[in-house]
């Protein structure tokens, strides 16, 4: 038996790498995991070229669990080592590799990024276990070796009679770490870093029900037996080419990633590309409701099958992460911190990448099946305004594919709706005037007003909305977005001709004095107009720019308005031509003058949706008492 020590230069590395990946001590499976896959997968390589003369075969990764021994076992059946291969990798290599890596980030500890990512190896084992010990049987004619560690420089190295070929890891858990040492415990981290692993990993066996023989009774139990129980899917769908995958096949993995998902995904993006980086994937659109807040980290990130996060922030655009899927890509530095992450030329290439792809896959899903991609639409939308706000080179391909949908159930494109609605609603400036509504119940009368004047009226209702709007009137040349609701059906278009006010400016001003002593504490903009007579008497609007910078505050920016809560503000226009307008003005008693305006303006306030409470209760009572 030999003994010896690592050469490190800090005393004892053990307990720094305790202290300084405390928070996941969870990822030392996922590593020593990734350890024998790799040697299995270098014992593939070195028989298909000859270099090795064993048999490859179909070698599993086996871990068990020894609970009243206090010990896990890893075993794998790859590559194994030699004595002087474990000196070289076991005491210099991985022991140089994690003082180095200490070193670096020691000052900064967990804020480096750091925690969950690659490049802590083989010796993360030691932040459960109190002892480490190594056999292995190199596929080269030489002895078997047992490797010894007890959590200090000190190590011995001894022959082993080991005979199969590989590498067995024995683990003795610490007291702090016993956690570990349940099975179900271990298989749920199987499960959440190891479930697509490209080798088979056996834990335990499971029962399986045969066939029954022919002639058996219907009440005899069916046969079982024991098999092996292989926890991983070695073959996921994204490491196969798109050509050899069906619909279902996408569905069945989708499936397989959210078992507890019920509703199937919209459509799929297959990603596989090699150059200039190596990314492989599956996307999926699944159906997105309008809270963008519930809908991050659902993308899973592997590094050659082996799952590193599921916070794709910098790697996947921030408009996309509300997708679902997988992205595997080994070109995707993991051992840094996230704003090293984000500057990375190789993960920018990536995002562009995905951007693409995602972008031509809508275009085609348009130009293929339009009808299909307009019953989408709603389901989709929130991604695709998100990322036509947020990525320049995705608002030119949406360009071309978002769509408008009207309160009628129809779907244009930005170029057919220009070319339907410019006739009728240009204005005097030579403006395009887009008008839509958000919530068609609440905003039905103005809706059916602008609809008698044969006006197209979008239904623009996601939260996003306010933003894109602005993004459009900025990109695109005499363009202007305004809610059915922002004036008098009148005034949402101004042309060149007015109506002729029945009433003379003395009557005028005779009026706004009346209105305003009556509702001067209620907090209106008074605006006098002459319109139709069978227009209403009392119109309630709210200022487009105002309403919209508000909405902007609530779902984030609004430049200069986002710094303080923005008031409510609303105009009250007053239809100087209507009936009822010149009874208010004529009326001989301050009392009738001043009950009709009340239940004038409560009617224009009920209309809006802002008639509440005890103002609505005592509107009531007054309209029946008026019936009466």
């Amino acid at each position: 038996m030999a003994t010896g020590k690592i050469n490190v230069s800090v005393e004892n590395i053990f307990p720094l790498i305790k202290k300084f990946l405390y928070s996941d001590h969870e990822i030392f499976l996922r590593e020593l995991i990734s350890n024998a896959t790799d040697a299995t997968l270098k014992l593939k390589h070195l028989t298909s070229i000859g270099e090795a003369t064993v048999e490859y075969g179909n070698p599993v990764i086996e871990v068990k669990v020894d609970k009243e021994n206090k010990r896990i076992h890893i075993l794998d059946q790859g590559i194994g080592m030699t004595e002087e291969e474990v000196k070289k990798y076991i005491n210099e290599v991985a022991f140089s590799g994690a003082e180095e890596f200490l070193d670096k980030y020691k000052d900064t500890g967990k804020d480096a990024g750091i925690i969950g990512h690659f490049g802590l190896g083989f010796y993360s084992a030691f932040m459960v276990a109190e002892k480490v010990e190594i056999i292995t049987k190199s596929h080269k004619e030489e002895p078997a070796v047992h490797w010894t560690c007890d959590g200090s420089p000190e190590f011995t190295i001894e022959p082993s009679d080991k005979t199969e070929r590989g590498t067995e890891i024995i683990l003795h858990i610490a007291e702090d770490s016993t956690e570990f040492l349940e099975k179900t415990k271990i298989r749920e981290l199987l499960v959440k870093y190891n479930k697509f692993m490209p080798i088979p990993i056996k834990f335990g066996t499971k029962t399986e029900t045969l066939p029954k023989p022919e002639g058996a009774k219907e009440d005899e139990p069916a046969p079982t037996k024991e098999v092996d129980d292989i926890i991983n899917n070695p073959n996921p769908a994204w490491t196969k080419q798109p050509a050899d995958l069906e619909e279902a096949d996408y569905k069945s993995f989708y499936r397989e990633l959210y078992p507890m998902q019920f509703e199937e995904p919209l459509f799929h993006i297959h990603l596989n590309v090699d150059y200039p980086f190596n990314l492989t994937g599956i996307l999926y659109f699944p159906k997105l409701t309008n809270d963008l807040s519930i809908q991050k980290d659902k993308i899973q990130l592997y590094q050659n099958q082996v799952f590193v996060t599921d916070n794709v922030e910098g790697i996947v655009p921030e408009f996309l992460t509300m997708l679902k899927g997988v992205i595997d890509s080994p070109d995707i530095p993991l051992n840094v911190s996230r704003s090293y992450l984000q500057a990375d030329g190789a993960v920018k290439k990536i995002s562009s990448y995905i951007t693409r792809k995602v972008a031509d896959k809508l275009t085609s899903l348009f130009k293929n099946n339009r009808e299909d991609f307009e019953q989408k639409w709603n389901d989709i939308k929130v991604v695709i305004e998100y990322g036509m706000l947020s990525e320049d080179k995705f608002f030119e391909k949406a360009d071309k594919f978002a769509l408008y949908p009207t309160i009628d159930g129809n779907y244009y494109t930005f170029e057919e709706l220009e070319a339907k609605i410019k006739d009728n609603q240009t204005d005097k400036d030579d403006k395009l005037v887009v008008l839509y509504a958000s919530d068609k119940d609440a905003q039905h009368s103005y809706i059916e007003a602008a609809k008698k004047k044969g006006y197209e009226i979008l239904l623009l209702d996601s939260p996003i909305v306010p933003h894109l709007m602005q993004k459009l009137e900025t990109s695109k040349e005499n363009l202007s977005f305004v809610r059915v609701d922002a004036d008098h059906v009148d005034n949402l278009i101004k042309k060149e001709d007015t109506a002729i006010s029945k009433l003379s400016d003395e009557e005028k001003d005779s009026l706004k004095a009346d209105l305003e002593k009556v509702i001067s504490d209620k907090g209106y903009t008074i605006q006098l107009e002459a319109m139709e007579s069978s227009a209403s008497p009392f119109i309630i609007t709210e200022p487009e720019f105002m309403r919209r910078m508000k909405e902007m505050q609530r779902t984030g920016g609004g430049g200069m308005f986002g710094m303080g809560n923005m008031p409510e503000m609303y105009n009250l226009i007053v239809n100087t031509n209507h009936e009822l307008v010149s009874e208010i003005l004529n009326t001989k008693t301050a009392k009738k003058r001043e009950r009709l305006i009340n239940q004038s303006l409560d009617l224009a306030r009920l209309s809006k949706g802002l008639l509440k409470g005890e103002e609505l209760t005592n509107f009531i009572a007054r309209s029946y008492e008026m019936i009466k």
